[in-house]
């Protein structure tokens, strides 16, 4: 197996430019996602890498081979759409084997490979069947089959899970984080739900707009984004975002009760900023400043949706099952040291004091 090292890379369409000077390292066996809203060159991104888009300028490596202008057949690769593409008149067997039968290899090999990946995801009792006869969870494990089967260097897949129901798709991402563990591959994987890559990524790159927003471990682009973009993005439900005013060495922020302490690192005195909450930060408490407007009861959690008196949307989770009804006046407090302060380009000023992880 082998990483992946994108150089500058550019991709233009026409006059317009989508994908901007993208460099990035992914190494050996590691799980890399990218993630991003509708637009932001994720699956552009993913099938240059693949060769299915030509590069305008830039490098695209695997391993220590330059690919960038390498025919897809001979990059090492192997891609999982969203759509299975699975030839309907063909068993599950044949639909897998498919590919190195047309590229001449011997039967028995074609039949060693086929049974090692049936095995790999559990579709032994599915080998005769037809693609008619299996489930849509079933169909994807044959696609991801048949890219096991050729052994490539690095998995590619361009939301191989946007077609399957909420249940299948939670079974499917276990199913791939199994995989993953067991056969050790360099996998690249794009989505726009933030879910499945906090869930199975080790490393994440945020897009936005053809660049590259930060990368890291989920956990740490979690508790440590460096922009409002970022750290809107990646957790549900969203971060909460209000305004606030510069106020000497504080920010008073709109919409809550209660001052942000802050590092020397602010604008000056009655300047804006935005001060950022995660719903589990907020607590619900005596008092009568914020509207309630819908309860979101699951069970285990619930999200409490309210609306200050200046007209700014709060998301409080909760972890008991207290009913508040629409119209209810609530108070709401947090502690300091979970907010998280963004200037009006969105970039981040960090707090002299340590956050809580």
């Amino acid at each position: 197996m082998t990483g992946v090292t994108l150089e500058k890379v550019v991709k233009r369409f026409g006059e317009v430019q989508v994908i901007h000077g993208v460099d990035l390292k992914i190494d050996d066996g590691e799980f890399c996602v990218f993630v991003g809203p509708s637009g932001c060159g994720k699956s552009t991104l993913l099938r240059m890498i693949a060769g299915l888009e030509e590069t305008s300028s830039g490098a695209i490596r695997i391993g220590a081979r330059d690919v960038t202008y390498i025919d897809p057949s001979e990059r090492g690769v192997a891609m999982v759409f969203q759509t299975y593409a699975l030839y309907p008149h063909m068993t599950v067997a044949e639909n897998m084997g498919f590919g190195l039968k047309m590229t001449g290899h011997p039967k028995a090999e074609v039949d060693r490979k086929v049974a090692e990946a049936a095995r790999i995801l559990k579709l032994e009792p599915l080998l005769d069947r037809k693609p008619k006869a299996l489930s849509g969870g079933q169909r994807q494990r044959v696609a991801i089959g048949r890219a096991i089967v050729r052994g490539p260097e690095v998995f590619l897949f361009d939301e191989p899970l946007s077609n399957l129901d909420a249940e299948l798709r939670v079974e499917m991402r276990v199913e791939i984080a199994r995989l993953h563990r067991e056969i050790g591959a360099t996998m690249i994987y794009v989505t726009h739900d933030q879910v499945e890559a906090m869930t199975l990524a080790d490393k994440i790159v945020v897009l936005r707009s053809g660049r590259i927003e930060q990368v890291g471990r989920p956990l740490d682009l979690y508790n440590d984004p460096d922009n409002k973009f970022v750290a809107g993005f990646i957790g549900s439900p969203s971060m909460n975002f209000v305004s606030g005013v510069v106020e000497g060495g504080s920010v008073a922020a709109k919409g809550l009760a209660g001052s942000v302490a802050t590092s020397n690192a602010l604008p000056p005195a009655g300047n804006e900023v935005t001060v950022g909450l995660r719903p589990q930060h907020l607590k619900i408490g005596p008092g009568d400043t914020h509207r309630v407007d819908l309860t979101e009861a699951l069970g285990g959690v619930s999200y409490v949706h309210l609306t200050a008196p200046s007209g700014e949307k709060l998301i409080v989770e909760r972890h008991d099952q207290v009913s508040l009804e629409p119209g209810a006046k609530v108070g709401v407090s947090f502690d300091a040291r979970d907010a998280m302060l963004f200037d009006t380009d969105g970039l981040r000023l960090r707090q002299e004091y340590p956050r809580r992880g």
